[in-house]
């Protein structure tokens, strides 16, 4: 026969500890750390886009500049070239310096590459 006031409560239900937030939490808590990371990559690629515009509007400034430069050395080098060529052949006959041995009058400057 059962004890008197019966038998002991049988458990069935699982008794599960709390382990960490929910999966809502957790979904929420990702999505606010994307939409954030989203911001600041925005924030670096309008940076970096005007850092780049500043770029370029800076080299387009100066290639002028840095031609002008470059026309100055070349003529520099060219005048003293030609002083070089007058001392060294001042003792051969006939020999005017700086003429052309191609017979053409036309000015061909050295060839020079400009990098943008």
């Amino acid at each position: 026969m059962p004890p008197p006031g019966g038998f002991q409560e049988i458990r069935y239900k699982r008794n599960l500890p709390f382990r960490g937030p929910s999966g809502a939490v957790i979904l929420a808590g990702v999505t606010a750390v994307c939409a954030f990371g989203f911001y600041r990559l925005g924030l670096g690629n309008l940076e970096k886009r005007e850092l780049q515009r500043e770029r370029v509007w800076s080299r387009i400034y100066l290639v002028p500049l840095l031609l002008a430069e470059g026309d100055r050395d070349a003529y520099r080098r060219q005048q003293a070239a030609l002083e070089r060529e007058k001392e060294i052949m001042k003792d051969v006959p006939g020999w005017e310096a700086g003429k052309s041995v191609y017979h053409n009058p036309k000015y061909r400057p050295a060839e020079s590459i400009v990098v943008l």
